[in-house]
């Protein structure tokens, strides 16, 4: 049986709250044979690259949207919102590297381009240069494949 999710908060930024719902599992039900069981452990080994690389995308990100005030509303958003859309374009990179269905790695390559092209929006936007083109990482590494 799940548990209910309990809210957690995350100081991102200055005043800057993100909450985040959690949900915690309970026990695996009884009637789990031990098929059941060798699968889900096959699963979470498998999973495990991608989970441990996700865990440093995030940690990077929040660390990265940690931005002192500088005055500027307008810079301090683009400072927390930056690193926010790089989270979103590593945690997609990730993705392409471990996931299997076709549908979600187009959405990623997808997440990919526009986060690229929201970041250089927010930088133009203040009157600084955007970031140096480079092709959207939207396919798998050699050692993925």
């Amino acid at each position: 049986m799940t548990k209910p999710w309990r809210p957690k908060t995350h100081l991102i930024g200055p005043g800057l709250l993100l909450l985040v719902a959690a949900v915690a599992s309970g026990p695996a039900p009884a009637h789990e044979g031990h098929h059941h069981a060798a699968a889900k452990a096959a699963a979470s080994v498998a999973e495990s690259g991608f989970l441990a690389e996700n865990e440093a995308a995030m940690t990077k990100m929040m660390d990265a949207m940690s931005v002192p005030p500088s005055g500027d509303l307008d810079r301090d958003f683009v400072a927390m919102m930056a690193p926010h859309h790089g989270g979103a374009i590593d945690m997609a990179v990730i993705y392409l590297h471990h996931g299997h269905n076709e549908q979600l790695k187009r959405l990623a390559q997808e997440i990919i381009v526009t986060q690229q092209q929201e970041i250089a929006a927010m930088q133009l936007a203040l009157g600084e240069p955007p970031p140096p083109s480079s092709a959207a990482p939207t396919q798998p590494s050699p050692a993925a494949r």
